[in-house]
């Protein structure tokens, strides 16, 4: 049965970066980058019901603003930002569109009916990233149903007490870690292997043993881990933590890349006493190819229709003026220089 258009808000919120893509803002990428993923924002009355403590959406957050990941997230008129997609759809490069759920109690009908309507009216393929929360083992499958190709399960935290720490009952919040695991689990049973993926921070407080260890898990049930670095969000509960150092980030990028591969497992890496990674278990041969090219230390996210990764997310986990840690495009021989000092930096 179609779903009730009427249940789709008639706002909603995008990325700045997709704002610029779609030309409904201005302004332009850094060093060339472009985006290659609409990410869309549900807005629902009274906003996201959690409390995260990372998330500029969090109901006790410090300040009123725009912000989500590092960036604005301005509102625009679903039909607006609907007919943009269409004028640019045959050119190229928006080659797909990911809609973010928030914890509401609309949130999973009102993501049936936009996925629906999306689906009807532009090419692109979608992704959803989920609200475990207020999902349950259905809501994946009229997600499907509605017309959604894979979708993305937002962890975040690697340990289960980082996780109630930052995301449950530490923050008076509503969701569980095991909840979490449990959707990503039944996402892969309705959308199938290798079309659901975990995203996890680095930066939160975790060792990057924890960090390899949940990427692991992740790739044992049957889908991969898309990579974030932790950045302040202005307003949120951990608005002053600083940034992770760059040499743990390019390890836990290149663990991805080794474990989402299938070129090692995490239990043949080894570590340090601070439970940093030392070695990955494989060959110099098996690194320096995973190293070649620098694809390990870019972007990892859902794939477009002639692009690795659609959801490149340019500067999403930093300032332009700052370091990249998650390339938007291949690094330059100058960029994967630094990348390969960096993997060694434990300082």
């Amino acid at each position: 049965m179609a779903s009730d258009l009427s249940r789709v808000n008639p706002t909603l919120r995008l990325s700045l970066a997709a704002a610029m893509e779609l030309g409904l803002a201005r302004g332009f990428f850094a060093r060339g980058a472009r985006l290659h993923c609409v990410n869309l924002l549900q807005e629902l009355p009274g906003g996201c019901r959690a409390n995260c403590a990372f998330c500029g959406l969090g109901r006790q957050r410090l300040a009123r603003r725009d912000s989500f990941i590092r960036v604005d997230w301005p509102r625009r008129a679903a039909d607006e930002i609907i007919a943009r997609l269409r004028a640019v759809q045959g050119r190229g490069v928006v080659q797909r569109v990911c809609l973010s759920m928030i914890t509401h109690p609309q949130a999973l009908d009102e993501a049936v009916a936009l996925v629906e309507r999306l689906r009807a009216e532009v090419a692109p393929p979608i992704s959803v990233l989920v609200a475990p929360t207020v999902l349950g083992h259905d809501g994946l499958t009229r997600l499907r149903r509605a017309g959604a190709e894979r979708v993305g399960v937002a962890i975040d935290c690697a340990t289960p007490e980082l996780f109630s720490r930052l995301r449950g009952p530490g923050v008076a919040g509503p969701h569980r870690w095991e909840l979490y695991w449990d959707a990503y689990a039944w996402a892969l049973a309705v959308f199938g292997p290798g079309l659901a993926g975990v995203h996890l921070i680095h930066g939160l407080g975790e060792s990057e043993r924890d960090l390899a260890r949940a990427m692991q898990r992740a790739r044992d049930m049957g889908g991969a881990t898309h990579l974030f670095s932790f950045f302040p969000e202005a307003g949120s509960l951990l608005q002053d933590r600083p940034q992770p150092p760059l040499g743990g980030y390019r390890r836990a990028q290149l663990a991805r890349w080794l474990i989402d591969g299938d070129l090692a497992v995490e239990a043949d890496f080894a570590y340090d006493d601070q439970g940093r990674i030392v070695g990955f278990g494989v060959g110099a041969a098996v690194i320096e190819a995973a190293l070649e090219g620098g694809q390990c230390f870019m972007t990892s996210g859902c794939p477009g229709q002639s692009v690795a990764v659609a959801c490149n997310r340019p500067f999403a986990n930093e300032r332009p003026s700052q370091p990249l840690r998650n390339f938007p495009f291949a690094p330059t021989p100058d960029d994967l220089a630094l990348c390969r000092a960096q993997l060694v930096d434990y300082a």
